[in-house]
């Protein structure tokens, strides 16, 4: 499950030119010194919104916060399974979570 999941979000970070997905272990994607998107070992994948984002994405979409190694990861929802086929989706969420740590002062 864990290489299907990868293959997918490869495929959502591949629809966005200006987003690279980094990692080896652990893929994740980061810009302005903060990162924006990460695939956990269970496979799961978080996005990185404006908290008021979160709360309307995760209303939305019936989803919840994201964990990662047993810990909240601050600021990330859990992308549902029902949305991981809904690729050109994603990518605008994607997008939007990449303007989301733009807008913050750099690290």
């Amino acid at each position: 499950m864990y290489q299907e999941r990868l293959k997918i979000y490869d495929e959502i970070v591949a629809l966005c030119p200006n987003i690279e997905r980094k990692g080896k272990t652990m893929p994740y994607t980061s810009a302005n010194g903060y990162m924006f998107s990460l695939l956990n070992k269970n496979a799961e994948l978080g996005f990185r919104f404006h908290k008021d984002d979160c709360k309307i994405f995760m209303e939305k979409h019936q989803t919840g916060i994201y964990k990662s190694h047993g810990s909240v990861i601050k600021d990330y929802v859990l992308i549902p399974e029902e949305l991981l086929s809904q690729k050109d989706l994603l990518a605008e969420y994607l997008s939007k979570s990449l303007e989301h740590v733009m807008s913050l002062p750099p690290k």
